[in-house]
């Protein structure tokens, strides 16, 4: 699995557009994959946050009425979280939204593959950066055993040094899964 491979496949239309998506609870992430054996960036929540605390997560967050879209929302949280300056010219694709099973957030995913990234520092709202090999890291997933989660659609889990990933960024991982037909 190569970076041009990942692009080919992860590559697609941008609509970054708030209404297209509704004007409640919206949010949207980075999903950034690096590096010759690629590598995917998710950060890890500190357990003092009220929402989604401890949890394995991509970086993002809550739309600002002073981001013009939710494509600079992405760019805007991945650089405040974690110290990561992507350009809107370095994304290549959107995948589709997904809904938090707890807060009720629209999350639209937006994708960046680049062969390098710098140095990153992260910010309070992150407790740790995790640099996780994409091939292996994708070959984890299961079909979330919780009944629970069960309830608004299919829910998966992906498996990185013994930390579950479910949820919202479970099936944003699932929907790089399909994309590139693991």
């Amino acid at each position: 699995m190569d970076l041009e491979l990942l692009r080919s496949s992860l590559s697609s239309k941008i609509d970054p557009v708030v209404e297209h998506y509704g004007t409640n609870n919206l949010a949207s992430i980075l999903v950034v994959i690096y590096g010759e054996d690629p590598i995917i960036l998710m950060t890890e929540k500190p357990m003092h946050l009220k929402l989604h605390a401890g949890e394995i997560s991509f970086p993002g967050g809550k739309f600002d009425p002073n981001d013009s879209d939710l494509l600079e929302t992405a760019l805007r949280e991945t650089r405040e979280e974690i110290g990561l300056r992507i350009s809107k010219n370095q994304v290549t694709g959107q995948l589709e939204p997904v809904v938090t099973l707890n807060s009720g957030f629209t999350i639209l995913p937006f994708v960046s593959i680049v062969d390098e990234i710098t140095s990153l520092s992260a910010n309070s709202e992150v407790e740790k950066i995790l640099h996780i090999p994409l091939k292996s890291f994708l070959k984890t997933m299961a079909d979330d055993p919780n009944p629970t989660h069960q309830r608004i659609q299919e829910m998966y889990t992906f498996e990185y040094q013994n930390k579950i990933i479910w949820g919202a960024s479970a099936r944003i991982l699932k929907q790089i899964v399909n994309r590139l037909n693991l």
